[in-house]
């Protein structure tokens, strides 16, 4: 092999080396245009992300890759360093992560908001709870109610259940379950008689007919707001997403789906 031969493969590798080393640098500094975009949603959400998915996804120029939970469970997984690009929660618990630099402050964007309700199984006699008094009986007489203790609405029921002074006498009635979707499911199952939940969580159910809402000033009002993380692995399309959702576009869909546009 001749000298001149010698160092044209020289020169060759080391062009090759310096190619691959800047594609290396790009890669890691450039998220790739097929990558996913990972997002946790409040299951209080779930009826209006599923629905513009699709729009979000053009919107965005990436698939999303969703993981539903309580906020609460979220919150647990995003302090424990679970990677995300963007989160919609619960207005609280996404105040909270701010305060904690788990979410960007400056793309915090509000969202929505939604009341509670009852639900039963489809197709169940719907009981009474009109009034404050109705509800009351309607509690009393139920023989199981669930909700997930973890979810937005826990709060707010316990409080309803001490307001009407029954907090003692449903207590053995209680079906908790911190599942998503898993006390809707017992009460498609047949397994428990009522499911007091966010709106959106019983009306779009399958097997789960909304009673209705939650009367006069028993009734809790939920915030959502979103947010983008601070190692978001593409922040321009974490922060399209945010702009999408809480933008008018969206609103037809969240009023459609029980909510408020904020």
């Amino acid at each position: 092999m001749n000298r001149n031969f010698k160092n044209a493969i020289t020169i060759s590798l080391g062009i090759l080396a310096a190619g691959l080393c800047l594609f290396a640098l790009l890669a890691r500094g450039t998220p790739a245009q097929n990558s996913d975009l990972h997002v946790m949603i409040s299951d209080g959400m779930k009826p209006v992300v599923e629905e513009l998915t699709p729009q979000i996804e053009q919107a965005t120029g990436r698939k999303l890759a969703i993981q539903f939970n309580s906020s609460k469970n979220l919150r647990t997984k995003i302090q424990a360093g679970e990677p995300f690009d963007a989160a919609i929660l619960t207005a609280d618990v996404l105040d909270d992560l701010i305060q904690q630099g788990k979410i960007a402050s400056g793309t915090r964007r509000a969202i929505s908001r939604t009341g509670m309700g009852v639900g039963v199984r489809a197709g169940a006699p719907k009981p009474d709870i009109a009034t404050a008094d109705a509800l009351k009986r309607t509690l009393l007489n139920a023989k199981s109610i669930s909700f997930n203790p973890t979810g937005a609405s826990a709060g707010p029921t316990y409080n309803i259940f001490t307001r009407l002074g029954i907090a003692d006498a449903v207590k053995p009635k209680l079906v908790l379950d911190a599942e998503a979707g898993r006390p809707q499911k017992n009460v498609v199952d047949g397994k428990v008689e009522l499911v007091i939940s966010l709106i959106p969580e019983i009306k779009f159910f399958p097997g789960v007919d909304l009673v209705g809402p939650m009367p006069g000033d028993l009734q809790s009002y939920i915030n959502f707001a979103g947010g983008v993380a601070p190692d978001a692995r593409d922040k321009d399309a974490a922060g399209k997403l945010m702009k999408f959702i809480s933008g008018p576009a969206a609103a037809p869909v969240v009023k459609a789906k029980g909510m408020e546009p904020m």
